[in-house]
């Protein structure tokens, strides 16, 4: 129950019965009680240390007291916003990165490729190229895929690449925005891909749209802000490095397709809505906001009338200060 605050099964047997019981066990009778290997119970005893769950006995030389769960897990949780909150840089931090690199790529005159980039231009260029890299490919293809829902057409030669690329036992994750459950051919498309043995998670925003082969070529878009541009498939050593590690920082912190996503503890927040304001808050407009998180222009403002009552705000600007102050933010 406690796994996602690091704490395994028998690390949480453990602690709970430290902290039912002060005056303490020996690693015999906590093994004994709980079932459990003496191996495992000094693991735990271990992992809880590392956690700081548990302190040193002042009646007990060589003894462990447990921390009271109120403090002590609240003290885990803390830690892991905190983790959250330094991924969440190191993402923008690549986003970053990732955005300068490809706007390199794109400064050559059209037509010009070399060794570590080949410029496609229209959308048969780029489907006939990429159902090539695709067929080639021998261990796995990771995609961004965002936008809300996607077209008819756009899903089809998705899911007629994907099933080629899975009848090898080529590895295939997607990584989605949340607002696909809102798309009813979009999240077919997802549970499909999900049965037929691919992964599928979902995050509030994606930085552009790319597809990784192998973790050695990548086609992504000229312009991220303007797909209609044109892509690039690039081979460059660097650059794959760069969005292979950007694709699995978000994967790390993507929610799975089939979990309902959850609101902040603190905040009551979901993640989109969490996104929404930290958007807003950079000055990004309704429109601009509804484009990155894959919603309707009506969504947004729906979803920012909702916060500003929790908020008690009148205003979009008092909302933005509230949001501040209580953390949210």
């Amino acid at each position: 129950m406690l796994s996602a605050l690091g704490l395994d099964t028998p690390a949480e047997a453990v602690y709970r019965l430290l902290a039912a019981r002060p005056e303490g066990w020996g690693v015999g009778q906590m093994a004994e009680h709980l079932g459990l290997e003496e191996q495992q119970v000094r693991d735990a005893l271990d992992r809880l240390a590392e956690l700081t769950l548990l302190r040193k006995s002042a009646d007990r030389p060589g003894g462990w007291r447990a921390i009271h769960p109120e403090l002590g897990l609240h003290l885990l949780l803390r830690r892991q916003q905190e983790e959250l909150e330094r991924r969440r840089r190191e993402l923008a931090d690549t986003h970053a990165a990732v955005s300068r690199m490809i706007a390199d790529f794109a400064e050559p005159a059209e037509g010009s490729e070399g060794p570590d980039s080949e410029r496609l231009i229209g959308m048969d260029a780029i489907r006939n190229r990429l159902e090539r890299i695709a067929g080639k490919a021998t261990s796995s293809v990771w995609t961004f895929m965002p936008g809300g829902g996607h077209s008819p057409a756009s899903i089809e030669a998705a899911r007629h690449n994907d099933a080629q690329i899975l009848l090898r036992g080529v590895e295939v994750r997607t990584l989605c925005l949340d607002s696909v459950r809102n798309s009813a051919c979009t999240l077919d498309y997802a549970r499909w891909l999900t049965e037929s043995g691919g992964e599928v998670r979902t995050v509030p925003t994606l930085p552009l749209r790319m597809i990784l082969v192998d973790g050695a070529s990548a086609l992504v878009p000229l312009d991220p802000s303007d797909t209609r541009r044109g892509a690039v498939l690039l081979h460059a050593a660097g650059a794959i490095t760069a969005l292979v590690t950007l694709f699995e920082q978000v994967w790390e912190v993507a929610l799975p397709l089939g979990a309902q996503p959850a609101r902040h503890r603190a905040t009551g927040l979901t993640a989109q809505e969490r996104e929404l304001l930290t958007l807003l808050a950079k000055g990004l407009t309704d429109e601009t906001a509804a484009g990155r998180l894959g919603v309707s222009l009506s969504t947004v403002r729906r979803s920012m009338a909702s916060i500003m009552e929790r908020l008690g705000a009148r205003s979009r600007f008092e909302a933005g200060l509230r949001a501040a102050q209580a953390g949210w933010l």
